[in-house]
């Protein structure tokens, strides 16, 4: 009975035992089972920090085995510890080693998925980094990797990202699918959109007449686009000084804050007209009492044209002197002949017109016109020096002082000699003696004679030659009617062809050349008409026989005598060409 008692026991208990050990296999079965569902691929689990390495940290998740989280993951590596938690997202279970692999920042990303699902839609607008350069745009890390499209970066094309990569930006939304984890975002939309906003608030409120602040943002050759904070606005060069502006870039530069007036704003074609000088009150008001005709004034040369020169006398005010304005006496062509830009000049004030906003100046009115007592220093009659500065084709222009020329007219350079052009009696620079014989100051004239300043050869020939006389003389001249004989200096005498022999003379050089002395005797003096009529075969004849009469009769029409004053007279010219009108400086 015990014994039964006693196996019976241990019968009992090896029946427990198995039982027992069925049923806890059974559980931890289930209990694996259970665990491996939580260790889901894709799934975020806690894990603790077990080691800490060079190349990451090791974590236990609570599976049979631990994962890796490399470094380039962590960002602050060398402030973790062992036992520090952290959470993963398991990316597989085994790979080929059989290593379970984990990612932190898959975790993150997948946390941010989540979050960004929860509190973004399309049109939001989201802050992040540019992180780097991809094909066609730039990685954005908003949390998770955003997609930027190269040309959603800025307004304008980029042609270097570089400074952008690295800085923090606001974005839009503009395409977003969590559940293929595909962002996308534009910087261009979200600029583009607040300027709109900007430009709608500044067209409402900008009113003719304000004062506003701005940024020069563009320069042109005609004005510059000053940026207002919503829209940019042009200040045209004309708009910048009351004075001359040679270009926008003397007066501002880009990025420059500048104070502008608003001029016109024409809200249906979205633009706005600014003046700087406006800011400033006009000069050209009371111009006449600053500057009253007659008044001297002192300015500085800005332009130079053909006809003139502009002397600013102050900012925005300018004068111009004509070209007529600049010398009493010389004939200036281009005002570049007398001045040159930069010039500090003093003028007289000739005219004041505010409205046509000019001022009339002049040089000369700063000296005396030497015209005005032209007559005082230069009487009729009065003998004067000075320097042959110019030829023409009837006379020589003398210079007397400086701007004032005297003419001697062909007429006046010789007694006795046939001048057909100045440059026969006269050289250039050559100082001459002349005899004042008319001034006329209004036209700006003083007739000079240089043959009156000597002594008239012809006023005494009639006691030094009578008819019937020999003489001896030089041949100068030959013509088809005869030869003119040099007496003396400035009188000549004419042999007519007649004259030369008894013989009939066909050609008069056949007989004479020019430089030959002959013998010939006179038979006709005009000291009237400065005639001497001579023979040559006259003085053949001897003294007793010679009959004057008879010679004298077949001169009487005076083809065979000298006449300086007539013979020539086609070549001459007549007395009109003598006050032929001319200028100083011609």
């Amino acid at each position: 009975m015990e014994s039964a008692r006693a196996s019976a026991p241990k019968e009992h208990k090896e029946v427990d035992t198995e039982a027992l050990k069925g049923n806890q296999e059974n559980e931890l079965d289930a209990l694996y089972t259970n665990a491996l569902k939580q260790f889901e691929e894709g799934s975020i689990i806690k894990g603790r920090i077990l080691e800490v390495r060079e190349d990451g940290v090791l974590v236990d998740i609570g599976y049979k085995s631990e994962g890796v989280v490399p470094a380039y993951e962590l960002e602050d590596l060398e402030n973790i510890r062992p036992g520090d938690e952290i959470e993963v997202l398991v990316e597989s279970l085994e790979d080929d080693d059989g290593m379970l692999v984990i990612s932190k920042r898959k975790a993150e990303q997948k946390r941010n998925w989540e979050r960004l699902a929860k509190e973004y839609r399309e049109g939001d607008v989201i802050e992040g980094v540019i992180k780097s350069r991809v094909k066609g745009g730039l990685i954005v890390d908003v949390g998770v990797d955003a997609f930027l499209p190269g040309s959603q970066l800025d307004t304008g094309p980029v042609r270097d990202v570089g400074p952008y990569i690295g800085r923090r930006f606001e974005f839009k939304i503009i395409k977003m699918n969590p559940n293929r984890r595909n962002l996308v975002v534009s910087r261009r939309e979200l600029i583009e959109e607040r300027h709109r906003e900007r430009k709608r608030k500044l067209l409402a409120e900008i009113q003719e007449g304000q004062i506003r602040k701005g940024v020069v943002k563009n320069i042109t050759d005609f004005g510059a686009f000053i940026d207002l904070d919503g829209m940019d606005g042009l200040l045209h060069v004309t708009d910048m000084r009351w004075g001359r502006v040679g270009h926008p870039s003397e007066v501002l530069s880009v990025g420059q804050e500048v104070e502008v007036m608003v001029l016109r704003v024409d809200r249906e074609k979205e633009r706005i007209s600014l003046g700087l000088k406006q800011k400033t009150p006009n000069p050209w008001e009371h111009v006449e009492e600053r500057y009253p005709v007659g008044s001297r004034v002192k300015g500085r040369v800005v332009n130079l044209l053909p006809y003139g020169a502009f002397v600013e006398l102050e900012d925005g005010v300018e004068g111009l002197i004509h070209v007529s304005e600049m010398s009493w006496t010389r004939r200036i062509n281009r005002a570049s002949e007398v001045l040159s830009v930069g010039d500090e000049v003093e003028a007289v004030v000739l005219s004041v017109n505010k409205q046509e906003r000019k001022i009339s100046l002049s040089l000369r009115h700063t000296t005396v016109n030497p015209w005005d007592t032209v007559k005082e220093r230069y009487p009729i009659g009065a003998r004067v020096k000075g320097r042959v500065r110019n030829f023409t084709s009837y006379g020589a222009f003398v210079e007397l002082e400086e701007g004032v020329d005297g003419m001697i007219h062909v007429s006046d350079l010789s007694w006795t000699r046939k001048v057909n052009h100045p440059s026969e009696i006269l050289q250039k620079d050559q100082m001459v003696e002349a005899v004042v014989l008319e001034v006329d100051p209004e036209n700006r004239r003083i007739s000079l004679g240089l043959k009156q300043a000597q002594e008239d050869p012809w006023a005494t020939v009639g006691s030094r030659y009578q008819v019937g006389q020999k003489v001896k003389g030089r041949v100068v001249r030959l013509a088809p009617f005869g030869a003119f004989i040099e007496l003396e200096p400035g009188v000549e005498g004419l042999v007519h062809v007649s004259e030369i022999s008894d013989e009939r003379v066909e050609n008069v050089a056949d007989v004479l050349q020019e430089g030959q002395e002959i013998e010939a005797r006179v038979i006709r003096i005009d000291t009237v008409e400065r005639r001497i009529g001579l023979s040559i075969r006259a003085a053949q004849v001897p003294d007793e026989e010679f009959r004057a009469e008879a010679y004298a009769a077949t001169a009487m029409a005076g083809e065979n005598l000298v006449d300086l004053g007539g013979v020539f007279e086609d070549v001459l010219g007549s007395e009109k060409e003598k006050t032929e009108e001319w200028r100083p400086g011609e």
